[in-house]
């Protein structure tokens, strides 16, 4: 399989047209991975472009690719997204790495009460772009025409607010119904919640609950806060028909 980069200016590239890697990706190219003139490249822009190229010049500062075809992919839908409650250490950050190679659309920090990171202030936007920075790098290893955006963090009552108008599932050990067992085929988003090493508190599951999101859980035992999204996504991918 040819390497794969992302780069900004693919969305406006068309066949016979060059394209230009610097930076990081040339270095990574030319360095690292060795390409060579002649060799066959992808590029992606993240937004849906995917162009298919060969290199015309390489140089660790500068690699220079020749479009030779373009395709565009339509973004998914209906769309998944992982409400993830920030975590303590980097099992929030492995639980965006493995959503986004499992093609998740859209990730959501969550505040939630048990969360022990937290996101206050100037930290906010920090870890944000930390998670966009790891989404888009889990985004390039796994080929996606699409990177999955990284929105604000959020508190309890804005992921209420989602119920009216998607299928907000909370992964709860505790829940009646099965996670395998829920319907999605109405064409409604899909978004999934999961919460902190502690569990979700007992009135942030009422707050959903009361909103419309229903509650399930995944299998008998109890995840990892960095497993439990990922394991998710792969059930709804399969109900969807996206696997």
């Amino acid at each position: 399989m040819a390497l794969h980069f992302v780069v900004d200016e693919a969305g406006r590239a068309r066949p016979g047209d060059t394209v230009t890697l610097t930076g990081a990706e040339a270095h990574h190219a030319a360095v690292v991975r060795r390409l060579r003139v002649g060799e066959e490249v992808t590029l992606g822009d993240g937004r849906g472009a995917w162009l298919t190229g060969e290199c015309a010049a390489v140089a660790p500062k500068e690699v220079v690719v020749r479009i030779t075809a373009r395709s565009d992919a339509p973004a998914p839908t209906p769309r998944v997204v992982l409400v993830q409650a920030l975590a303590k250490g980097d099992r929030d950050e492995l639980a965006v790495q493995a959503a986004t190679e499992l093609g998740v659309d859209e990730i959501v920090p969550w505040q939630a009460a048990r969360s022990v990171s937290r996101w206050d202030g100037p930290k906010a936007e920090k870890g944000r772009a930390r998670w966009q920075t790891i989404a888009r790098e889990a985004a390039k290893q796994a080929h996606r025409a699409w990177i999955p955006e990284v929105a604000a963090p959020a508190r309890t009552s804005s992921l209420a607010e989602l119920a009216a108008s998607a299928h907000v599932v909370v992964l709860e050990p505790t829940a009646p119904h099965a996670l395998t067992a829920l319907d999605f085929t109405d064409g409604r988003d899909v978004v999934l919640v999961v919460g902190p090493e502690g569990g979700i508190a007992a009135d942030e599951l009422d707050a959903l609950a009361a909103a419309g999101a229903t509650l399930a859980r995944l299998g008998d035992t109890v995840l990892r806060t960095s497993t439990a999204g990922p394991a998710a996504l792969a059930v709804v991918s399969a109900a969807l028909g996206r696997w």
